[in-house]
């Protein structure tokens, strides 16, 4: 039986070979799963911005029996339709300008990673410090200690027509 998909196979097959190497990363012992903990950061280093609650919600649907765990046999088909209906849409690069240019109440072009933690964990859709010192880890200047958020815009952001 044929089912028609308005997605032609290399665009699927593409966007599935990126779903697996964001995985991959994650798959510590190598055995095709991942703690549900990772799922955010994979799903955000795909380019897509869930709420919380859509990330509660599909972790829902393809966590193992609440194990905590999930495979990639179940993340991969439902990620794939995430990407490929453009489910959980990237930010613009101007308006997440624009916001951490209001965090930056100095106008100094960077925030302290205290600062940034603060308004990240206190505010909105808080993250935990467990992922606050990941992100840290991946964005701030070392020897500088600070975000200078101009430079990591494009890491925080991807291109839709790539």
């Amino acid at each position: 039986m044929y089912v028609f998909s308005p997605f032609r196979l290399s665009e699927t097959t593409d966007v599935q070979k990126k779903i697996r190497a964001a995985f991959e990363a994650f798959d510590y012992e190598l055995n095709n799963t991942v703690n549900v903990r990772e799922i955010g950061t994979i799903i955000y280093s795909l380019g897509c911005f869930p709420s919380q609650k859509d990330l509660h919600d599909f972790i829902a649907k393809v966590e193992e029996d609440h194990t905590e765990c999930i495979h990639l046999d179940k993340f991969l088909p439902a990620m794939t339709k995430v990407l490929l209906e453009h489910k959980f849409p990237p930010i613009p690069e101007d308006t997440l300008l624009q916001a951490f240019e209001v965090l930056d109440k100095e106008k100094k072009g960077y925030l302290e990673p205290e600062e940034l933690t603060k308004y990240m964990t206190q505010e909105g859709e808080s993250f935990t410090q467990e992922e606050m010192d990941e992100m840290l880890t991946a964005l701030a200047d070392r020897e500088k200690n600070c975000i200078y958020y101009k430079d990591i815009i494009s890491q925080l952001t991807i291109d839709p027509d790539k």
